[in-house]
């Protein structure tokens, strides 16, 4: 019996064992595990990376465009029938040129090796390099724009948990509030309409902590989403919006012609449309090189039976080769390449004007963001200032309450007030923090 008594401790305790591995503990997350979580785990990140290794892989192909091509190629014929050609001999037999073969084999082994093309392959092969590195820098932007994402997500769950936080504390004063109305109106002090409009209050609040929550895990279900979470993962987030800022964004003052010129010198995509400008000078290069001639170095060996190089025709296998130099020159294409690089030309231009618009943007940008920024950090303050003068007015209104000298709608108003300001203060810290995060976007950090 004792053995037995053991023997089903140890099976519960197996268990109870099991069970608490198979329950997921909550990811703890600061903002810096999200965005590294974030990076790791974007599939627009992987497409960008795919798209640079084509364009790399397009690179090869032009480069190896200047290197010799081997080939080798076979192939089958059959003929009708046709009377043979002969010469008499003066030995009495008859020499065969032309023989009756209806079966025709032939093999070659060639190659081909391009020694001058007028500046073509090299002029290839430099748009190719531009595109590669413009995917490269494709990249970069793709990460950049992937981390505001991430920091807007972080910052949205933290602002709704603690908007959450304050309701939940608001709610917990109506409560406390509305049992001590009960109380005073069981004695008679003061008339049910009192404990009818904190009961309403309460409700309200109930509410209003209901859709906090909502929106709080509607922010947790787009965080995990960005940085490749299960839906069903519990998020710990660390940090908070009252934190001191640690970001480079918050201490970019001085000169802004200075800021916004360092700005544009290290956003990947004006670097991605300079390479991609330069790519299509090369192609405009390439396009005006298809009217100039081109050398190639040519060559090959044939394995033929009969072989039709080799007079008088035999019904055997026989090899052949043969080297040289080829020249082509398209002098006459009827204005395509200059087609070609007007279309190259037109695209160059209009790479231009966006680069241009792009400065634009960027250097109205930056100074939104500074303007944003100072103006985040001012409704900081004065949110701040707020909540303690509604705190002070709250506190005051209680007492009096408490006194017999003030009504419920009194208490009513200054808890709306706290309320009211305490998520005032939650929404301002939150936009420094989201402020901090665009202007780093802009600078290009």
């Amino acid at each position: 019996m004792t053995i037995r008594i053991l023997v089903l401790l140890g099976l519960l305790l197996t268990m109870n064992s099991e069970k608490a591995h198979g329950q997921s503990s909550p990811i703890r997350l600061s903002l810096a595990d999200a965005i590294t979580r974030g990076l790791e785990n974007s599939h627009r990140i992987a497409e960008a990376r795919a798209r640079e290794e084509g364009a790399r892989a397009a690179v090869t192909t032009a480069d190896l465009a200047g290197k010799p091509m081997v080939s080798a190629s076979a192939g089958y014929t059959r003929t009708n029938h046709v009377t043979e050609f002969s010469f008499p001999q003066p030995n009495g037999t008859r020499l065969v040129v032309y023989p009756d073969l209806p079966d025709n084999v032939v093999s070659r082994l060639s190659f081909q090796w391009p020694i001058y093309t007028s500046g073509r392959v090299d002029a290839l092969e430099r748009a190719a390099t531009a595109e590669a590195q413009a995917a490269g820098a494709d990249i970069d932007a793709t990460r950049a724009d992937l981390r505001l994402e991430i920091v807007r997500a972080y910052w949205a769950a933290v602002t709704a948990r603690e908007a959450a936080r304050v309701i939940e504390e608001s709610f917990a004063r109506a409560e406390a509030q509305l049992r001590d109305a009960r109380q005073r109106f069981d004695v008679g002090l003061i008339p049910p309409n009192e404990v009818s409009s904190l009961e309403a209050q309460r409700s309200r609040e109930r509410a209003q902590l209901i859709e906090a929550s909502n929106i709080r895990e509607s922010a947790a279900i787009e965080l995990r989403r960005l940085i490749g979470s299960p839906q069903d993962a519990v998020l710990e987030l660390t940090d908070t919006l009252d934190a001191g800022s640690a970001s480079p964004a918050a201490a970019a003052e001085g000169n802004v012609a200075d800021t916004i010129k360092a700005a544009l010198a290290v956003r990947p995509e004006r670097k991605a449309l300079t390479l991609r400008m330069g790519g299509a000078e090369a192609r405009q290069q390439a396009a005006l090189t298809a009217t100039k001639p081109t050398v190639a170095f040519t060559g090959g060996v044939d394995y033929a039976n009969p072989n039709t190089r080799i007079f008088p025709r035999k019904g055997e296998w026989q090899e052949s080769w043969d080297v040289g130099i080829s020249v082509n020159w398209n002098f006459l294409d009827f204005g395509r390449a200059k087609s070609q690089a007007a279309e190259a030309s037109a695209a160059i231009t209009a790479t231009r004007e966006r680069i241009a618009e792009f400065d634009s943007i960027v250097s109205a940008d930056v100074r939104q963001r500074l303007l944003d920024l100072e103006s985040s950090r001012a409704m900081v303050s004065a949110a701040a200032d707020a909540v303690k003068s509604a705190a002070e007015a709250r506190r005051i209104v209680t007492d009096r309450f408490g006194a017999g000298v003030a009504t419920s709608t009194d208490v009513l108003v200054a808890q709306v007030a706290l309320l009211e300001t305490e998520l005032a203060r939650t929404r301002a810290l939150a936009n420094v923090r989201l402020a901090e995060a665009r202007l780093e976007r802009s600078l290009g950090r």
